[in-house]
């Protein structure tokens, strides 16, 4: 079983978080059965929200029929910068 994403996690974690936030304030739930009730059902809809987030991503564009495959790019790299005429070194006399 592949490992879960940080994307999956994030938003798994928010889901429950907010999602028993939200049922908790509209409910009214008080007792420890109905927040029981409410947890188990954040939990679960953090659960299917994790397991979609995957199938989210933008998906590419079919291919257009009766076109080539694109080229490869080729990166160029300038060429080697010949070496300079140097110039003989100059010393003081010393004095």
């Amino acid at each position: 079983m592949p490992r879960p994403t940080v994307a999956q996690l994030a938003c798994g974690s928010c889901t429950v978080v907010f999602s028993t936030f939200v049922m908790l304030l509209l409910s009214g739930a008080s007792s420890a059965p109905a927040v029981a009730v409410v947890a188990v059902s954040a939990l679960a809809l953090g659960l299917v929200v994790a397991m979609k987030v995957p199938h989210l991503a933008p998906r590419r564009p079919a291919a257009v029929h009766g076109t080539a495959a694109p080229e490869p790019v080729r990166a160029t790299v300038p060429s080697p910068v010949r070496e300079k005429v140097r110039e003989p070194v100059r010393e003081r006399a010393a004095s």
